[in-house]
């Protein structure tokens, strides 16, 4: 019996103490939507502060690493892809990065991109702005 009571209390006493924080801050997770189909994008270049905690990514992965990481998504030329990022950002813009390196900004309407006409690989990065913060997400593509 008193291996019950005893956590129990031990409970009790540290929730009355306010051991355990009031709210558990969660990174924002965006996805990439292709035929219904939800894929988690690869989060990179973190940035939040809220009241007195601030939580940065260190370093500045390489975009090709990251999206060496992500399982590639097959799309057909003109496609339009939607896209999902939690906690309501208050800002998204989009860049693509060509297989020679060069990157271009890419129009965003109503959360879709529409991916190239063009054959080929790309890697998307679509940059996220809270007012507590900012966030990078990472998807590639191959074009065909």
């Amino acid at each position: 019996m008193n291996k019950v009571i005893i956590p129990i209390l031990i409970v009790i006493l540290m929730t009355g103490c306010n051991v355990f924080p009031k709210s558990v801050f969660k990174q924002p997770v965006g996805q990439v939507i292709l035929d219904g189909e939800q894929y988690n994008m690869l989060p990179s270049k973190f940035e939040w502060k809220e009241d007195d905690v601030e939580m940065r990514l260190k370093g500045s992965p390489d975009i090709n690493e990251i999206a060496d990481n992500f399982e590639t998504l097959d799309v057909k030329k003109g496609e339009i892809l939607k896209f999902n990022i939690e906690q309501s950002p208050i800002a998204i813009t989009a860049t693509k990065m060509n297989e020679d390196g060069t990157i271009e900004n890419v129009e965003i309407k109503e959360d879709k991109i529409t991916m190239p006409s063009k054959e080929g690989y790309y890697i998307y990065e679509l940059n996220a702005l809270w007012n507590n913060g900012k966030e990078s997400f990472i998807f590639d593509v191959h074009v065909e």
